[in-house]
């Protein structure tokens, strides 16, 4: 079992910058493959970035490449989601989650989400 809990959401102006947090709990955490996803109003929840257990291997969505990293800390079980030159059409909850087999669709577990919001 992973429980994960989001952090580091706010209101921030187009061009800015904000680092979001994922706590993990448990002993497995570097057993499983993480990634950020985010969902806007009226939009269907999609993928924005993932990372291997290891952090050998990363992998973004076409709209955030060149804009957003995505890193982990196993040390203390957390992921990060730094987000850079942001748009308003980045605006959304953004939900980390965790997964056991990096070939997997689906994701076994999902934090609660936290909210971006970037103003024009």
């Amino acid at each position: 079992q992973v429980q994960l809990v989001e952090s580091g959401g706010g209101l921030v102006q187009a061009g800015g910058s904000l680092r979001l947090s994922c706590a993990a709990s448990g002993r497995t955490f570097t057993t499983y493959h993480m990634g950020w996803f985010r969902q806007a109003p009226g939009k269907e929840r999609e993928f924005v970035a993932g990372i291997s257990w290891s952090a050998e291997r990363t992998y973004y969505a076409d709209s955030v490449k060149g804009r957003f990293a995505i890193s982990r800390d196993n040390a203390k079980n957390t992921v990060y989601l730094q987000m850079n030159i942001l748009k308003p059409e980045d605006t959304a909850v953004y939900y980390c989650a965790a997964k056991r087999s990096i070939t997997a669709t689906a994701y076994d577990y999902w934090g609660q989400g936290t909210q971006v919001t970037v103003s024009s």
